[in-house]
């Protein structure tokens, strides 16, 4: 019998990601599309780590089965670390891409140090509260103007050395090996076994202790 592991979005392509890398697994991916409607998880918090298990606990609590969120963003040495979790509303709350894209070239238009970050921390929780997180980075330089057309977000600006080329001049297969999120998903396929087991573990404390679904956040580090 396959578990059944929520991804806290309604992205078609990180869903068909998610299913490619566990393929081979007792595992039956859904998304937020599988189900009615379900309220707006608020990602107000101060981390990423913060943001992603906020997002799968909840969604997880409301659903009643084991959940999968991810937060990343790009972090700038020059500007303190930001934007941060304020990545997609850099410019604002409806800022397109290019908004944050021109915000963040004129941010860094006199900065020597051009040393830049994205950062992906994924969460796995259960209806009680229990959590494994699991974080990817990638590091790289940012570029004085866009180049490359795939992508998205801040990927024209992200010089990766490794492989000469901004995020936005990789191939989809490229960028998954290489990126923040890819390094992240790469740790829990590689623990999928454990990841599994403790799942069945947590949800079986459900129908024992039916009061635990109350307790505290409790994450463990992949």
């Amino acid at each position: 019998m396959k578990q059944i592991l929520v991804l806290a979005t309604t992205n078609k392509g990180k869903t068909r990601e998610l299913k490619e890398r566990l393929q081979g697994y007792p595992v039956e991916i859904k998304n937020l599309s599988d189900f009615g409607p379900i309220p707006e998880v608020i990602e107000d918090g101060e981390t990423f780590d913060d943001n992603a298990y906020k997002k799968a606990s909840f969604i997880s609590r409301i659903l009643g089965y084991p959940a999968l969120a991810d937060d990343s963003g790009l972090c700038v040495e020059a500007l303190g670390g930001a934007p941060g979790v304020y990545s997609a509303r850099y410019a604002g709350e409806n800022a397109t891409d290019q908004d944050n894209v021109d915000k963040l070239l004129e941010a860094m238009k006199n900065e020597e140090n051009r040393k830049a970050a994205f950062e992906c921390v994924i969460s796995i929780a259960v209806p009680t509260g229990a959590a494994l997180t699991y974080e990817g980075r990638c590091e790289g330089v940012l570029t004085r103007e866009p180049a490359g057309n795939n992508g998205f977000g801040y990927d024209p600006l992200f010089f990766f050395p490794e492989l000469n080329k901004t995020f936005a001049q990789l191939s989809m297969e490229e960028k998954a090996k290489v990126s923040h999120r890819g390094k992240a998903l790469q740790e829990i396929t590689q623990e999928m076994d454990k990841i599994l087991d403790w799942i069945d573990i947590q949800m079986s404390r459900i129908s024992t202790e039916p009061g635990d679904c109350l307790s505290p956040k409790g994450k463990n580090n992949g």
